[in-house]
């Protein structure tokens, strides 16, 4: 008698938390306090080989639960799945579970829905990855290009972006490859750096924090602007003194301006010669990017991190709105989203930057890039992806960045597994983090009363 095929048995989440906001790390403009969060899920399965799959949306803080119980919805689309199943084909989960008519109502493909279904997608595609032995990047550059397109849903994209298009697109991109996964191998990925740009830091700690990222062979550095005019032009001036005329700067408004601001406030900064301007305006707006693009070039735009779904990003490109297009690896419905997004790039000759600047978002966006390089696009230029040093010991196997670029990951799987202890730790409420800083807060407030009765 033949043993039972494998299959998912749990799925598991958890509402884990960091305390960022104390260092006012990550910090910007529309986001001034933020506790960099994960809704970590976790596909549990009765495999021979133990085999998981792991995933994540990543939010700042209040509301992570929220995106928790947002998973946890879609617990009976997963449970009882075949792994066989699902590994050879993960666009099947994709389907399944954007195409729950109910839950699409919350949506459709949008929101806090919308980022569940990609925690979960992302995971099984980790699952994939693991059976497999390869890690992501490999995964899709090595998979057949029939294969890839079979993963893409290309509703309401036909008018940018065929079936056969992509084929090709992947075809073409196959030439070339191998030589290109040595190099990537090698090299690795050139990176830029938000590290020493958030809106909450010092202008020392700029500088300080600028100079050890050239140092470190960076070549681009983000800073966030948008609350303060003068203030914006002190930090620029700053930080150009910091890394000389040479190193590119790009700074990140985080959706805090209306269109004709976005413009004066852009111009007013041209004079330090920033690379990119990152979501100037509200990241809905199409037509008001490809204002802003036409008045503040040379100047480029990019934008893309809060952008919806795939049908945003389409727009983006047909109204000629970006310059750059900023993937996120858990905004969208997950890797077969992203795939569709990097072959609408790749369609109009627009290069694609990842949004990383969040917890666990480097490990995984950089899976996208390597495959695009790899499979795809076939170059790196004008191509970087976004590193802040944050948070990267919580995982199992945490990004590596050598001389201002991204290694390429070798362990099987999205690098999305968090390691046991840090889960135990910043769970919240009842993590270990956080039980002990409650009960600190209680003594402190236990004191305060105690010295206002005498």
């Amino acid at each position: 008698m033949s043993p039972s095929p494998a299959r998912i048995t749990a799925v598991d989440t958890y509402d884990i938390r960091f305390p960022t906001s104390r260092e006012l790390d990550g910090s910007d403009a529309m986001n001034p306090d933020p506790d960099y969060s994960a809704a970590y899920v976790v596909l549990r399965t009765d495999a021979a080989d133990g085999a998981e799959g792991h995933g994540f949306a990543f939010t700042i803080g209040r509301g992570n639960d929220v995106q928790v119980a947002a998973i946890d919805a879609l617990r009976g689309h997963v449970v009882g799945r075949s792994v066989d199943e699902l590994c050879a084909d993960p666009g099947s989960l994709s389907r399944d579970l954007v195409g729950d008519s109910q839950l699409r109502w919350l949506g459709p493909e949008k929101g806090v829905m919308h980022m569940a279904i990609g925690a979960v997608v992302n995971a099984g595609w980790d699952l994939a990855a693991r059976r497999a032995g390869k890690p992501l990047w490999r995964l899709l550059a090595d998979a057949d290009p029939a294969w890839l397109v079979g993963q893409v849903d290309f509703r309401y994209l036909t008018d940018a972006l065929t079936p056969k298009e992509a084929l090709e697109l992947l075809r073409r991109g196959r030439e070339g490859a191998a030589e290109r996964a040595a190099a990537l191998r090698a090299r690795g990925y050139p990176a830029y750096t938000t590290s020493p740009g958030w809106l909450g830091y010092s202008d020392e700690k700029l500088t300080r924090l600028a100079a050890e990222a050239v140092a470190g062979g960076f070549r681009q550095i983000k800073l966030k602007v948008g609350a303060d005019l003068a203030d914006d032009v002190r930090r620029c001036r700053v930080a150009r003194a910091a890394v000389g005329p040479d190193i590119r700067i790009a700074i990140d408004a985080n959706q805090r301006w209306d269109v004709d601001e976005a413009i004066t406030w852009t111009n007013a900064l041209a004079e330090f010669g920033p690379y990119w301007i990152e979501e100037p305006t509200s990241p809905d707006d199409i037509l008001g990017h490809a204002a802003v693009r036409r008045a503040v070039a040379p100047v480029k735009v990019a934008t893309g991190e809060h952008a919806q779904n795939r049908v945003v990003f389409k727009q983006l490109l047909q109204a000629g709105s970006v310059d750059i297009v900023q993937i996120d690896a858990a905004r969208v419905g997950g890797v077969n989203e992203n795939l569709a997004i990097l072959l609408l790039a790749a369609k109009f000759g627009v290069p694609v930057c990842p949004h990383a600047g969040g917890v666990g978002l480097c490990e995984l966006v950089q899976h996208l890039s390597m495959f695009d390089f790899v499979a795809l696009s076939g170059t790196t230029d004008d191509r970087v992806i976004e590193y802040v040093d944050h948070l990267h010991d919580h995982f199992a196997e945490p990004v590596v960045i050598r001389d201002g670029h991204y290694t390429a990951p070798t362990a099987p799987g999205f690098s999305a597994a968090m390691r046991p202890g840090s889960v135990a730790e910043f769970t919240y409420p009842g993590g270990t983090f956080w039980a002990a800083d409650r009960a600190r807060r209680d003594i402190d407030n236990g004191k305060g009363q105690v010295a206002c009765r005498k």
